[in-house]
């Protein structure tokens, strides 16, 4: 194989917790004065959390950025913690690549005891991860990712021979500065993330396995 590794990101990509994200943010705003809904939500999608708690606080949330960045966090870590909602298919995808020898990392602006959570009931699945509280220039940035190379060994010039699967208009924005080539996951966003530089895009993970990968690296190389 061509493939030489699979960067995930973690929202809406590995796991359906967008919703649980929502969730908490209208639980926060309307029991702090202010007003929110499912469909805010979505336009902050992909989004920093200090960043939608500012838009929070625009809608009457009386809570500082800092008490709803945390609290936020808190709402939806306990969820996961309590159940992850794994996206349909993508454990099968996982162990494909595992079965190929071809690693996956989770690359996340998520805080670390959310990124550990993922490696705990991934179960071996991925190889590592780097997070929001690793010193790195957040997405779209490029650095996450090509920290998460630099892990495995993976040189900035042999991006091409990785994937990077994206949800959002920030993480595709990065992957594809990253070099990488870049799928986006249209399934389980609500918004419009076309013409982000992304190679192909994929709406479920039906058909898609560690050849399949490849063969989108392959496609992208003419090899």
């Amino acid at each position: 194989m061509l493939l030489k590794a699979v960067f995930w990101d973690l929202d809406g990509t590995l796991i359906d917790s967008e919703p649980l994200w929502h969730d908490g943010e209208i639980e926060i705003a309307h029991a702090n004065g202010g007003e929110w809904n499912e469909d805010l939500g979505w336009q902050c999608s992909g989004t920093p959390v200090p960043s939608v708690a500012r838009h929070m606080i625009e809608r009457g949330c009386k809570l500082s950025v800092e008490e709803i960045d945390k609290q936020l966090k808190d709402y939806v870590f306990n969820a996961e913690v309590t159940r992850l909602p794994w996206i349909p298919g993508v454990q099968d995808v996982l162990r494909s690549l595992k079965d190929a020898g071809i690693p996956s990392m989770l690359v996340t602006t998520s805080p670390r005891r959310m990124a550990e959570n993922i490696m705990k009931q991934a179960d071996g699945l991925l190889a590592g991860y780097v997070c929001g509280d690793d010193p790195f220039e957040h997405k779209p940035n490029p650095a996450p990712y090509l920290a998460a190379a630099a892990k495995l060994g993976i040189a900035p010039e042999d991006m091409a021979k990785c994937v990077v699967l994206e949800d959002s208009s920030v993480g595709l924005q990065a992957g594809a500065a990253s070099g990488a080539t870049l799928i986006a996951q249209t399934g389980w966003i609500r918004t419009d993330t076309s013409g982000l530089g992304q190679f192909a895009s994929i709406d479920s993970y039906d058909g898609i396995d560690a050849a399949a990968l490849d063969a989108f690296v392959r496609q992208r190389l003419g090899k």
